[in-house]
């Protein structure tokens, strides 16, 4: 049976991490070409964390079964 609060605290915090680096990379993209586009920044960075969550569904190797 899986411990679904580690479960949940472990793919909380490999989606947030997920969301970190896709707004810094989207924003060091952004700077070069002297135009940050919030927007752009807000919603590739939440769809990389739900993407981010999806993917765990599959497991997490931080949380053993």
């Amino acid at each position: 049976m899986r411990d679904w609060k580690k479960w949940f605290k472990a793919a909380g915090v490999r989606a947030l991490k997920t969301v970190a680096q896709t707004a810094a990379a989207t924003i060091a993209t952004a700077a070069v070409m002297s135009d940050v586009n919030w927007l752009m920044v807000g919603s590739a960075s939440l769809l990389a964390g739900i993407l981010s969550l999806l993917t765990s569904v599959a497991g997490l190797p931080e949380v053993e079964e």
